[in-house]
């Protein structure tokens, strides 16, 4: 191909790609809406939740390929709730969240794979007490996200189970279990 020709082109192929990129679906996270918990069990007869309340957070998905998501949340750790006083406070204490030093918890998913319409897997990082390590949040959307209306909000849930020894919570392992799950209840507002 001679290269007059090829400047002809070059610009109507550069249209080509420009048109068949679609432009990612923003949502921003409803913090009144939203709110994670953590479950762990105790003296392995029960179990005790602590909730955070206060998030803050972003959703983009790429119609097409959702595989190029990228969820953003940050959980204010000094938020945390617990079921009784002295629970709430050896939570934020230095031998589990240490939220004077590690003020927050953030979770970066970089992919997004649907299992179906509403249904799939986002693989990312968990940052807590200064470790990052790599997560997987199973999530249900409560309609398509990709076929939402414009404007509409979209709430989804996650759940994801960690080994709070891997973030350096290793303390009374006797009284409390290793496994946490966590679950997440969050509302996506277009923005």
């Amino acid at each position: 191909m001679s290269w007059p020709i090829r400047l002809v082109l070059l610009p109507w192929l550069a249209l080509f790609a420009l048109a068949n990129t679609a432009a990612p679906l923003s949502f921003t996270l409803d913090a009144m809406g939203s709110d994670v918990t953590a479950k762990v069990a105790f003296f392995g007869l029960a179990s005790k939740t602590a909730r955070f309340p206060e998030m803050e957070g972003t959703v983009q998905i790429v119609p097409g390929e959702p595989e190029r998501a990228v969820i953003d949340v940050t959980f204010d750790a000094t938020a945390l709730e617990a079921p009784d006083r002295t629970t709430l406070r050896r939570l934020r204490g230095e031998k589990f969240f240490w939220v004077e030093r590690y003020p927050e918890i953030r979770f970066v998913g970089r992919s997004l794979n649907l299992e179906s319409a509403t249904r799939g897997i986002v693989a990312g990082e968990l940052t807590a007490r200064g470790v990052t390590l790599p997560q997987v949040l199973e999530v249900e959307f409560d309609r398509d996200p990709l076929t939402a209306s414009p404007g509409e909000a979209i709430g989804f849930t996650g759940e994801m189970t960690i080994d709070r020894r891997d973030y350096g919570m290793k303390s009374y392992q006797i009284i409390v279990g290793n496994k946490v799950d966590i679950s997440l209840r969050a509302r996506m507002v277009p923005g």
